[in-house]
């Protein structure tokens, strides 16, 4: 087995590269740094142990134990990733463990990661080169125990010119700022200073040279030093959700696509699921019933992206479907349909049940209706009605989740909630109660809304289509930039 020493990036899941995200999600142990954005781990397996061993104050690790921990894994044959803030050979002692994976015979893997020397800067707006300012940047470390580190020559750094990005240099800024100026830079030249780049609660503040030593800041952050930095060509803090924190109380496994649109859109997302999704009761026998008789139907009509992926998953062939039509209630629905190439035959302007109704065509026939095990009767009571003969199979159930206690809190210091489903905002209120509910009652459409306000929420938004992207764009409009 190999030991892979991996760059988690500065921050932005998204910068995770491909090569990294392969290796977490093969991984058996992962050994993390306190400044890896913690949603990387869900990459790894559910089964893969998770060991922090990030230097802060206390630690109870130093370098050479966890040299010896990535030895003692790799010798043992287990797949392990080091994953480490920004690039592992940038600052990041990867060096040093890849010395002691050699000394000791294990093979090892170097995956670099996107460093925040130039990804920070980037996300701030400031390239870090730029014709007719910048030729060339310098990298280096501000980080020392005790007064700004002697080895540096800061002043040749000043006389060469370029752009000087100086990461780990909070603690001794004033003194970095004086040695840079004793070799000749002016105190006006531009400065700007980034903490926790390229997440969604960065910060950028600019000043001077002369300047920096007396402005407030905490770590991490990335300082950048010269011309480059009067530039502002900002576009990271400028999206419309940047600096807003929302809750997602939808499945973990479901929750992607909303957190994805949101996080685009500049958002910080604490994630809260407050339901799972888990086999009917049955265990699925009366669905595997009906699948084997599918062809016998006049239409399949799907409620759900979960009712077609609990379907598609015991259909070995499409043509299983005969001469079956298939209705999906909304886009969703008809995109989870479309990634197994199947074409929904009827998709209402309005994604609800009620929407549904309204354009289905009169009976008689045979209707197949996989759906949620606690679903409202709206939709087969009106195909009833309309002369369908209705098979209602449960193909999945919502159960209640309990997440940590430290989420509920973190859901009540948010600027906003999103309620995807009736099921999530009971659920929220049973582990969560009304008092960690935020300013601001998101409801993706208006079913979800009543059972909001019939348990004495004030709903703010709610979107114009039962889709994640018209709830994000509707939150945008209430509470974005």
């Amino acid at each position: 087995m190999t030991v892979h020493l991996v760059g988690a990036g500065p921050g932005d899941p998204g910068l995770m590269t491909i090569r990294g995200a392969e290796v977490l999600a093969a991984a058996d142990v992962v050994l993390y740094d306190s400044l890896a954005e913690s949603s990387l781990l869900d990459l790894a397996p559910a089964a893969a142990a998770r060991v922090f061993v990030g230097k802060r104050p206390g630690s109870p690790m130093n370098q050479e134990e966890i040299n010896a921990l990535l030895v003692r894994h790799g010798r043992e044959g287990r797949r392990v990733v080091r994953l480490k803030g920004g690039d592992p050979f940038v600052f990041g002692r990867g060096g040093e463990e890849a010395e002691a994976l050699l000394a000791a015979g294990v093979s090892f893997e170097i995956v670099p990661g996107v460093t925040s020397a130039v990804a920070v800067p980037a996300y701030a707006g400031v390239p870090v080169t730029h014709r007719g300012l910048s030729t060339s940047f310098t990298v280096v470390t501000g980080h020392s125990r005790h007064a700004v580190d002697r080895e540096t020559d800061w002043e040749a750094l000043a006389a060469a010119g370029g752009t000087i990005v100086v990461l780990m240099g909070v603690a001794h800024r004033g003194a970095i700022a004086e040695r840079l100026m004793a070799g000749g830079l002016p105190g006006d030249t531009p400065v700007v200073a980034v903490r926790w780049g390229t997440r969604a609660d960065q910060r950028t503040l600019r000043t001077t040279l002369a300047g920096l030593g007396a402005v407030e800041l905490e770590p991490p952050v990335t300082i950048v030093v010269g011309k480059v930095a009067g530039l502002d060509l900002g576009w990271f803090e400028t999206r419309p959700l940047f600096g807003r924190r929302i809750v997602v109380t939808r499945a973990r496994s479901q929750a992607s696509g909303l957190l994805e649109r949101l996080r685009a859109q500049g958002a910080e997302t604490v994630e809260v699921p407050t339901i799972e999704i888990a086999d009917p009761a049955d265990g699925g026998e009366r669905l595997r019933r009906a699948v084997g008789r599918l062809g016998s139907y006049d239409w399949v009509v799907f409620t759900s992206a979960n009712a077609v992926e609990r379907v598609l998953a015991e259909i070995p062939d499409a043509r299983r479907f005969g001469a079956a039509r298939i209705a999906a209630v909304g886009r969703a629905t008809a995109a989870a349909l479309e990634r197994a190439r199947l074409v929904a035959d009827l998709v209402p302007g309005r994604f609800v049940a009620e929407g549904l109704l309204e354009v289905f065509p009169p009976g008689p026939g045979r209707v197949l209706l996989p759906r949620a095990a606690d679903a409202r009767d709206v939709l087969p009571d009106g195909l009833v009605s309309r002369g369908y003969d209705v098979d209602i199979v449960d193909a999945y159930r919502t159960v209640a989740a309990h997440p940590e206690p430290a989420l509920l809190e973190a859901a009540a210091g948010a600027d906003a909630i999103t309620f995807t489903s009736s099921s999530t905002v009971t659920n929220f209120l049973a582990v969560a109660g009304r008092q960690r509910v935020p300013a601001v009652v998101a409801c993706i459409g208006p079913i979800t809304a009543r059972t909001a306000e019939d348990a004495g929420l004030h709903v703010d938004v709610v979107a114009e289509e039962s889709s994640v992207e018209s709830l994000v764009d509707a939150l945008a409009r209430r509470i974005g930039r």
